[in-house]
């Protein structure tokens, strides 16, 4: 007969900045946003290690959605513990809108010229959008 895993009691998430400890709270379950899709995770989940993209960290809590921006890092999943390794991040009461906005409008107005400048843009989009999306959905 298979092991049965426990399910009970928080997944353990922190988020964390070269400047500051962002969170460390208990979550019902995490989601990631991997650079290539999104991860979700619940007590027992198999260990993982995995490159971020721009986007959020969605903790479920007491059947409440907390959303954390992150901008790139990388992530590490292994006993129960998500650990957010990240350049910047915010929650979306921290996220100005109109900052966001001109960002994304400089954004647009970025000149492609080859790889790496496309790839700026694109970051430079994406940062701006989901920031949008988030100060919308707060």
């Amino acid at each position: 007969m298979a092991d049965q895993v426990d399910q009970s009691g928080p997944v353990r998430c922190a988020i964390i900045t070269p400047e500051r400890q962002v969170l460390d709270v208990g979550a019902d379950s995490v989601v990631i946003p991997a650079h290539d899709g999104q991860y979700g995770v619940l007590r027992g989940r198999a260990p993982l290690l995995c490159k971020l993209g721009i986007g959020a960290v969605k903790l479920t809590q007491a059947g409440r959605e907390r959303r954390v921006f992150v901008d790139g890092g990388f992530a590490q999943v292994r006993d129960d513990n998500v650990t957010v390794l990240t350049q910047s991040a915010a929650e979306p009461e921290q996220i100005d809108r109109e900052a966001a906005e001109a960002a994304l409008r400089a954004a647009m107005k970025m000149r492609i010229t080859d790889e790496d400048s496309f790839a700026v843009r694109s970051d430079a989009i994406a940062r701006a959008k989901t920031q949008l999306a988030m100060t919308t959905q707060a």
